[in-house]
């Protein structure tokens, strides 16, 4: 499986079996970003909720190669209702895709399309794919139950906000990290807009001072576990 990270916080995954996973594509208007959404290709779209900077890119990608939209069961209706094939989910609720398990968690935000309408709770994800899962917590405050989430699931990746003002800040970011006690905490939304500047190394060296791994991702880079 590989993981490659364009910035704020959208990923891609390529499965074990090929298929490739998209999360939050937010590319073409994206600052940091070093892919642009025409190089991009998905068999599958994950969206955490309906912000700008979180669908991004996505209607243009699987209109160009048919993916399928992954999200809660509200966002997945908007997806539909625009043309596109989804599977409609909720927090709490998992399937088996042919790559691997998906299964949303709580996160608290909001979830609002570019058109203003609701598009139901704002979402984080476990994607088990193998033997290796990884959390993207979407963007999110702090909250305890994060502790469940690292219980029920084993976490070997978590993908996890330090930017602040919209989300956690590294002082809630490195909490949030001892409660799900995962194998690897990778810094995600940051340095995007000037609004949510923070610095990685400040959250790794606080993380690893507590005994816990931590990678800073280049934007652009691909890890392959």
């Amino acid at each position: 499986m590989k993981l490659k990270y364009f910035s704020h916080s959208a990923f891609q995954i390529t499965a074990n079996k090929g298929k490739i996973i998209l999360i939050d594509p937010f590319l073409d208007g994206n600052p940091t970003s070093p892919e642009k959404s025409d190089n991009i290709n998905a068999d599958y779209i994950i969206l955490t909720h309906a912000h700008g900077d979180h669908i991004g890119d996505a209607f243009k990608i699987a209109e160009r190669c048919g993916s399928t939209f992954i999200c809660v069961n509200e966002l997945a209706n908007y997806c539909q209702a625009k043309g596109f094939t989804a599977h409609n989910m909720h927090i709490g609720g998992g399937f088996n895709f042919d790559f691997g398990k998906v299964k949303f968690t709580i996160a608290h935000h909001g979830s609002i399309t570019p058109e203003g309408q609701y598009a139901g709770e704002p979402a984080g994800v476990i994607i088990t794919i193998g033997k290796i899962s990884i959390y993207h917590t979407g963007d999110t405050g702090l909250f305890y139950d994060m502790k469940l989430i690292g219980e029920m699931t084993p976490v070997d990746i978590m993908l996890l906000p330090i930017g602040d003002n919209f989300t956690m800040g590294i002082t809630d970011a490195v909490k949030a990290v001892e409660l799900v006690n995962p194998k690897l905490a990778i810094p995600i939304h940051f340095n995007t807009f000037p609004v949510i500047a923070a610095n990685p190394k400040e959250f790794k060296d606080k993380i690893e001072d507590k005994g816990f791994q931590c990678r800073i991702l280049n934007y652009g880079e691909e890890i392959e576990f």
